[in-house]
């Protein structure tokens, strides 16, 4: 990892341990409460779900199918707060930590991962360690590296995954038949073919991944960026990514002048023609688009011969949350079979399930089994065979900040 020195070090750990005071601390008084307690405290709770809005699909299921069931089963009013980006939820839950304001908060659960994960956990930010109380965890294989570890920070039950997904590029088959098979040779499609491919300007999650790509096809050895890396190797690794980049950028749509806003901007574009491939952390989402009528049938998804980014996404509660056992209700809700095959439908979402069909009933594991594909997603075990870890979020931070600084406006 990072070597961090001297006095700075030092208060670094000296707030980590008083964090994990106060988590533990906020964690006792749930931990002493029976599941069935828990219910009956959560019944007639409204919880505030603050979460990126940018997805319809994901926007349906959660008010469409999640929150009439959680009214049903649990008597809980669940509240969707769309955002552009959870980190502004974060920023305010620090300073609400900052004035003291240690309840009544007006989050009461976050879908989080990667940076903002590391932020909440190591300012103290949450409430727990609670996911592991949830009856069914017994679903999730906790052994995965990425279930285990959020972008290399251990998650230790401070989230609870509802979900996960692998980076597929789209292409319509009537316009490319031979798409590029890695990251070397599309970067080398590009360049034969300026002003037909872009990519969402980081932060966006989906324009940043792209860029995490570049940074281990240049910088080889993928499992070295997991740890045990120096400040000096990063940096050196960084500048070689920015490099190609900035060399990369007058072949790109508008000669790299402008860049899409997000993966939906893109999508549109790509659907108008005017580019010959998108691509999506969702790896159901052409499916979704072709069921939708925005992409033509002729669209289908692959993943490079090397492998393509993979990651678990979670749900968090926050220290201060004013309905935590409603949140943890909820929580566990996502994670049951039903929920989970609801997710994995493609005409409400695709999402990868966050549970292992493997651990449920024989009757769940056939239905699991059985789940329809959409035209365009790629069997699990396609993908599966052929996915990258995610770097620590610290790698993820520094690539997003440095492509703005030497990218953007470095040219």
């Amino acid at each position: 990892m990072v070597h961090r020195h001297g006095a700075k070090a030092h208060r670094f750990g000296i707030w980590t341990a008083i964090a994990l005071v106060l988590l533990l601390a906020t964690g006792s008084a749930a931990a002493e409460k029976s599941w069935e307690q828990i219910l009956a405290e959560a019944r007639g709770q409204t919880v505030d779900w603050f979460m990126w809005g940018g997805s319809p699909a994901v926007n349906a299921y959660v008010n469409g199918y999640v929150a009439p069931r959680v009214k049903e089963l649990y008597g809980i009013e669940l509240r969707q707060g769309p955002v552009k980006d959870i980190a502004e939820v974060v920023g305010k839950l620090v300073i609400e930590k900052q004035a003291g304001k240690h309840t009544g908060g007006h989050v009461d659960l976050m879908w989080i991962n990667g940076e903002n994960f590391r932020t909440c956990k190591r300012n103290g930010l949450l409430f727990g360690p609670f996911a592991r109380r949830l009856p069914n965890q017994r679903f999730v294989d906790w052994d995965r590296p990425s279930v285990a570890n959020d972008f290399g920070e251990p998650v230790e039950g401070l989230e609870s995954p509802w979900g996960s997904a692998q980076v597929v590029m789209i292409y319509d088959q009537a316009r490319v038949t031979d798409p590029p098979r890695s990251i070397g040779s599309l970067l080398e499609w590009i360049r034969r073919n300026p002003g037909r491919f872009a990519y969402p300007a980081p932060p966006d999650f989906t324009g940043s991944v792209f860029v995490r790509h570049v940074f281990y096809h240049l910088n080889g050895d993928i499992g070295r960026w997991q740890g045990g890396y120096s400040r000096d190797d990063l940096q050196a690794a960084a500048d070689r990514t920015y490099q190609t980049l900035r060399e990369l950028a007058p072949s790109l749509w508008r000669g790299g002048k402008t860049y899409p806003e997000s993966p939906v901007r893109m999508n549109a574009l790509f659907a108008d023609g005017e580019i010959d491939f998108a691509f999506s952390y969702h790896q159901a989402e052409a499916s979704r688009n072709i069921l939708d009528g925005l992409f033509p049938d002729t669209v289908r998804t692959y993943v490079f011969d090397e492998g393509t980014i993979a990651n678990t996404h979670f749900v968090a509660i926050p220290f201060n949350a004013d309905a935590s056992t409603g949140a943890m209700v909820v929580a566990n809700f996502l994670l049951s079979p039903e929920a989970q095959l609801k997710k994995a439908d493609p005409d409400v979402w695709g999402d990868f399930p966050a549970i292992d069909p493997g651990r449920l009933p024989a009757e769940w594991q056939a239905r699991f089994a059985a789940r329809p594909r959409g035209p365009a997603t790629l069997t699990d075990g396609e993908l599966q065979a052929r996915q990258l870890p995610e770097p620590p979020s610290e790698i993820l931070i520094h690539l997003e900040k440095g492509w703005e600084r030497h990218v953007l406006k470095g040219r």
